[in-house]
């Protein structure tokens, strides 16, 4: 769902006054409006809506998640919902069509909202229903990754990283402008959500933000050759889950180049669908 004129919902807690924006007339030099909603640019309106959206998600039944603030639940006998809010554009998802219909009519007596029908594309994030459950991939945000990169015509890497590489110790030239690297690496980061075999080369990556060296970025880019020969991998939601949690753990003893200190890991699973 896509909430309409979202920062205009709000009421504010402080007392704000402006003057009147050019084109409108004012009725005398000395006078200032008083502002009885938020607008968009104010520093208070992100705040103030999400404060008013948890207000009546709250007065509804929904309980906010201590784990991610953005997270709403909903539990009252065998009807479960679940709220997920980012900015103006919620998602939710439930067991009980009914409960979900009653739910939208009570927040449009307050906002108005748009309802934009099952989930397929969220925050970048592409997803796909089949009789196997959800399939969740970047397929798009990675080809803009390749194209901002200039590497789509290269041929793909078979893996994001050298084995036993030496990244911590290289001392080659210091790139001039290191912004393009931080905003490639804070992409990729972005990516590790759907790509967990990515999280390591990311984390060894995002260890050199502050003073990249040519060889960070040739490693970089290696990352998008790798993307390209897999632009469309993602993660298997299974709808036949287990709903039990398996976890594993990996060490490997004095790796680090520095200090000397082992390297661990681990990848867990929601019965056979990974999640971290």
């Amino acid at each position: 769902m896509d909430v309409n004129n979202a920062f205009l919902h709000e009421d504010l807690e402080e007392e704000v006054f402006m003057r009147l924006p050019p084109g409108f007339s004012s009725p005398g030099p000395d006078k200032v409006y008083k502002l009885q909603k938020s607008l968009y640019g104010l520093r208070q309106a992100l705040r103030q809506w999400f404060a008013k959206l948890s207000f009546k998600l709250c007065a509804y039944g929904f309980v906010r998640s201590y784990a991610n603030y953005s997270l709403f639940v909903y539990r009252k006998g065998e009807v479960f919902m679940a709220l997920f809010v980012y900015v103006d554009d919620i998602i939710l998802a439930g067991n009980n069509t009914e409960a979900r219909t009653e739910f939208k009519s009570y927040l449009r007596t307050y906002f108005s909202i748009k309802d934009l029908g099952p989930l397929k594309y969220f925050l970048d994030i592409e997803v796909a229903r089949g009789p196997q459950g959800l399939f969740l991939c970047q397929r798009k945000y990675v080809l803009e990754i390749i194209h901002e990169g200039g590497l789509l015509g290269t041929k793909p890497a078979e893996f994001p990283i050298e084995e036993n590489h030496k990244l911590a110790l290289v001392n080659g030239r210091l790139l001039t402008d290191a912004t393009q690297y931080r905003r490639l690496v804070g992409r990729l980061i972005y990516l590790t959500i759907i790509r967990p075999d990515l999280v390591y080369v990311v984390h060894i990556l995002s260890q050199f933000m502050q003073a990249p060296r040519e060889e960070h970025m040739d490693a970089a880019c290696r990352v998008l050759r790798n993307l390209k020969g897999a632009t469309g991998f993602g993660r298997l939601l299974l709808s036949n889950n287990n709903m039990t949690i398996y976890g594993f753990y990996d060490s490997d003893w004095g790796t680090c180049p520095l200090s000397r200190k082992s390297l661990t890991g681990y990848f867990t699973q929601l019965g056979a669908s990974p999640i971290s």
